[in-house]
């Protein structure tokens, strides 16, 4: 069985997501639903900051990024390789580290000469990388939400747009806006000064974190209802 713990890779997680909550998923929720569920919790979580509750944010935002890996499961989409090809250490637009996209107002992507040797090997790895790249002291955390809302809208379109054409173009477009997600996903949890990789360590330390089954156990009206 897959583990998750605090030097876990982003690959071991969505591994560990597939093996618990595929079944259930599978049966209970199409696209639509997965898209909804990502959406409610995230919203959620941005509630929480609003209101300043962090304890509440990180946990929704955390679900919303365990509704993305189960979405992003299901076409197996190695979201770990994604990220690394959108973010090689470097501004996905400028191509800097730390990005000077205020500075250049880049008007396209560069070209970005990827040094393998930097990739981060575990989540902690990454969220280490995007705070290099995107650092917290350069935004508010208020910025930081905003973008990351912007993000989930752009992921949403981008499913929509594939289920409508069933086009590989469409389908690429949905791996990039995911990596995008996940870098302000963890742009948030830098500027709250968490470590992601602890939390889903103390969240999922026994599988399901409600039912603590492999398979996931939890019924489709408690899974529907479900909020921290």
């Amino acid at each position: 069985m897959v583990r998750v713990s605090q030097n876990t890779s982003i690959r071991e997680y969505q591994a560990f997501n597939k093996s618990v909550y595929r079944k259930s998923n599978d049966k209970y929720f199409g696209v639509s639903d997965m898209l909804g569920q990502i959406q409610r919790f995230a919203m959620r979580g941005l509630k929480g900051i609003r209101k300043g509750d962090h304890e509440s944010a990180k946990n929704n935002l955390i679900i919303s990024f365990s509704w993305l890996m189960s979405l992003l499961n299901r076409p197996g989409i190695d979201i770990e390789d994604e990220i690394w090809k959108r973010f090689p250490y470097k501004c996905s637009y400028c191509a800097s580290v730390p990005c000077s996209c205020k500075e250049v107002k880049p008007n396209f992507r560069h070209i970005i000469e990827v040094d393998h040797a930097l990739r981060p090997g575990t989540m902690k790895g990454f969220q280490q990388m995007f705070e290099k790249i995107y650092p917290a002291s350069a935004r508010t955390l208020d910025h930081a939400c905003v973008h990351f809302a912007e993000e989930i809208g752009e992921f949403t379109e981008a499913m929509l747009a594939f289920r409508s054409s069933r086009s590989d173009a469409d389908f690429e477009n949905i791996k990039c806006e995911a990596a995008d997600y996940f870098s302000c996903f963890l742009g948030i949890f830098n500027s709250l000064n968490v470590d992601l990789a602890q939390e889903l360590a103390n969240l999922f330390k026994s599988n399901c974190h409600v039912c603590e089954k492999a398979p996931c156990d939890c019924s489709f009206d408690f899974i529907k209802q479900f909020k921290f």
